[in-house]
């Protein structure tokens, strides 16, 4: 079943406009929280860690010494809960404090360090710090002036040696935008290179969703220098 995308849209359209491309988020985590319509009013809260991330751990055994994971936007824990049941030291964050409160409540035993923190703003410790970075989803929901940003601070927590691993939606060059979130192009994601990032794999595929969603994974790697 499709999500209901219409209060996220409207808020993204409103705050975008403003050029205060996050601001909605936490506006939308809280007007959930306080509504009968709860995680339904949240597009990608599927309270189930993403598919897309359980098969790539399934094929990705990262031994006992790359165990520090960050998860980029981590809404309602799913991703970064899975991450840690599978023996990652896990930071999460989300911009929106109504987030990273409800994360505390679903999961109050979790090893899970949970964070409000801005993308743009990340803490100097931060840097060069993670393992393995998981990037799902946070991209496609930011406007394309802010992306090149956005990847930039995503890169920059990647230790040397390290993986970052991004999913999202794709579309090919020709497509049209469409509504938030919108489609990613490989060329978006080619800018991970000029950042000092190896491709080690790209998947592109269709994610039998109802309707089906054209979807990219990529696996990046830093120099160990």
């Amino acid at each position: 079943m499709t999500p209901d995308r219409t209060l996220a849209r409207a808020l993204a359209s409103e705050y975008n406009a403003r050029d205060d491309p996050i601001g909605w988020f936490e506006v939308l985590y809280d007007r959930a929280l306080a509504t009968a319509k709860g995680t339904d009013a949240i597009p990608w809260a599927d309270l189930a860690p993403s598919p897309h991330l359980v098969s790539w751990l399934d094929a990705h055994d990262l031994p006992p010494s790359r165990r520090r994971a960050l998860k980029v936007g981590c809404g309602l824990g799913d991703d970064a809960e899975e991450l840690a049941r599978r023996g990652f030291e896990v930071t999460a964050f989300d911009v929106a404090p109504t987030a990273i409160h409800w994360c505390r409540w679903r999961f109050p035993s979790s090893p899970v360090s949970y964070v409000c923190c801005d993308l743009f703003d990340l803490p100097p410790d931060w840097q060069r710090a993670f393992d393995l970075v998981v990037e799902a989803y946070t991209l496609q929901v930011l406007p394309p002036h802010v992306r090149s940003a956005a990847m930039q601070a995503v890169t920059c927590c990647v230790a040397p040696g390290g993986l970052l691993l991004v999913i999202s939606r794709g579309r090919e060059q020709h497509d049209p935008e469409g509504l938030m979130p919108w489609p990613l192009v490989r060329s978006e994601l080619a800018a991970f290179a000029q950042l000092g990032m190896e491709e080690l794999c790209f998947d592109a595929y269709i994610d039998q969703e109802d309707p089906p969603v054209r979807r990219f994974r990529a696996t990046y790697r830093r120099g160990s220098r």
